[in-house]
């Protein structure tokens, strides 16, 4: 379908993963590149864990829960039990499967290799074709400002679970962090940029953070997909961030955070009634069902941003 048309699409968590998933349907795996964020990349239990490269590569392989849009299928908790009874931290829950995963890459990392080179492996072992790479080798923490003090992104997110009150973020690290190799080529060389719908402010915003990311995209077609429907987010809490940073979540507010760098935004059908205000801000909209419950309607939505650029290309 995508006739030539190479896209690079920015991506963490489940919303960003199942877009994802739907462009590796509509297109050659030599036509899209998909770069994740690594801010959220944390050691636990002694091993190197990346939740968003492995939501996203799990999704693409076919390997992820279909109930939670994380971790594995059919996984089996042998370990994490035996764990629990030895008093170990339990509050980030580890299936067996993806032990094997975290325990590879921090193999590999401990031997030497390059985050994007375990990822290379990660996915030829898993049958992933098209080309998935970390926002950068280097290491960058994502840190929340709360009201309970600053915290770590999974402390706040998985062991806290959201609930202290958002304040601000910083990330540490992506001042000399450099983009992973074959990111800036990525940019450079596609025609279209698609900002999945992910957590603005802790997936997106982590990887425009790095020196030269931000600035090869700004001169391309970026096209965004709202992760917010009404006041709410489709999943994670994203909705919960705006609020409590003082910002009526909306599709509104997520055009408004990407003002400057997107085009376009694709909304949902329902917030018809934001497209005039949305549209007052120099950023086109485009309306249709955002939702992605199973893989058809992943693929249903990425092929109509694929026509949506390709009519633009005047293709």
């Amino acid at each position: 379908m995508g006739r030539g048309i190479k896209v690079v699409a920015l991506a963490g968590g489940v919303g960003g993963a199942k877009l994802a998933d739907g462009l590796a349907q509509v297109l050659p795996p030599e036509q899209i590149t998909i770069i994740v964020n690594t801010a959220d990349d944390f050691t636990h239990l002694g091993l190197k864990i990346s939740p968003d490269l492995d939501t996203v590569c799990y999704t693409l392989a076919g390997l992820a829960n279909p109930e939670t849009g994380w971790g594995r299928r059919d996984e089996t908790w042998n370990v994490f039990q035996a764990l629990q009874r030895l008093g170990m931290a339990d509050w980030f829950h580890l299936g067996d499967s993806d032990l094997a995963t975290h325990i590879s890459r921090t193999t590999w990392l401990g031997e030497g290799r390059k985050l994007s080179e375990v990822t290379d492996e990660l996915c030829r072992i898993w049958g992933v074709r098209v080309r998935v790479l970390p926002m950068s080798d280097d290491s960058i923490q994502t840190w929340v400002y709360t009201n309970e003090g600053d915290l770590v992104f999974q402390e706040y997110f998985v062991h806290r679970q959201c609930q202290p009150m958002v304040k601000g973020f910083r990330f540490e690290g992506s001042e000399s962090a450099k983009p992973a190799p074959g990111v800036l080529e990525a940019i450079d060389t596609c025609d279209a940029v698609v900002i999945c719908p992910s957590n603005p402010w802790v997936s997106i915003d982590p990887i425009l953070s790095i020196v030269g990311i931000k600035q090869a995209i700004v001169n391309h077609l970026v096209v965004a997909i709202s992760p917010i429907i009404g006041d709410k987010t489709i999943k994670g809490p994203a909705a919960k961030m705006f609020s409590e940073l003082g910002i009526q979540p909306s599709a509104l507010a997520v055009a408004q955070h990407y003002l400057g760098l997107i085009n376009t935004i694709f909304i949902d059908q329902s917030d018809i009634g934001m497209k005039e205000e949305v549209e007052s801000l120099g950023v086109r909209t485009f309306l249709t069902n955002i939702l992605m419950y199973d893989p058809l309607e992943r693929g249903r939505l990425a092929r109509e941003v694929l026509e949506y650029i390709l009519s633009l290309r005047g293709a």
